[in-house]
């Protein structure tokens, strides 16, 4: 297994390396007697120059190219929908508010009246075609007892 030290933030490939354990149980792992002794030495490796952590932070080694990369923007692009095009949508973002809202509203009033005049037209042809079911089947019958029983015949 590959560790990595506590000092410098380098690899420590297997067979190579110390291992130091503190009397409070935390084992730290070294690559060289260079990383233990600065260890011991209560050297801050954020400030010793070869280490991995300090190349870090002063962002030492990073290539020019990846910076280029990092600094390109994505470009605005504007086109139109499918319902509508380019120019139509600028024409509308142009527009004054009450300008909308006013040809919004006679939208609105103008979808209000068809649904009102369709539904007039329903009920005009569901009456008629009561009134038609009605004279097809003739007049309503009238509730008149059948005689269910048969007459009696008188013998003399």
């Amino acid at each position: 297994k590959i560790e990595i030290c506590s000092f410098s933030g380098y690899k420590i490939y297997p067979g190579h390396g110390k291992r130091f354990v503190k009397a409070d149980a935390r084992s730290h792992n070294f690559l060289n007697s260079k990383c233990e002794a600065s260890f011991l030495m209560k050297k801050n490796n954020r400030k010793t120059g070869w280490t991995v952590l300090y190349r870090r932070l002063n962002r030492k080694g990073t290539s020019e190219e990846e910076k280029k990369k990092k600094s390109r923007k994505t470009k605005k692009f504007q086109r139109g929908v499918v319902g509508a095009s380019l120019e139509m949508i600028k024409a509308q973002r142009n527009q004054k508010a009450e300008v909308r809202l006013a040809q919004r509203a006679a939208a609105v009033k103008e979808a209000k009246d068809k649904a009102k005049a369709a539904q007039k037209a329903k009920a005009a042809t569901k009456v008629v075609d009561k009134a038609a079911q009605r004279g097809a089947k003739g007049p309503a019958p009238k509730n008149i007892k059948a005689n269910t029983k048969p007459a009696k015949q008188t013998t003399r």
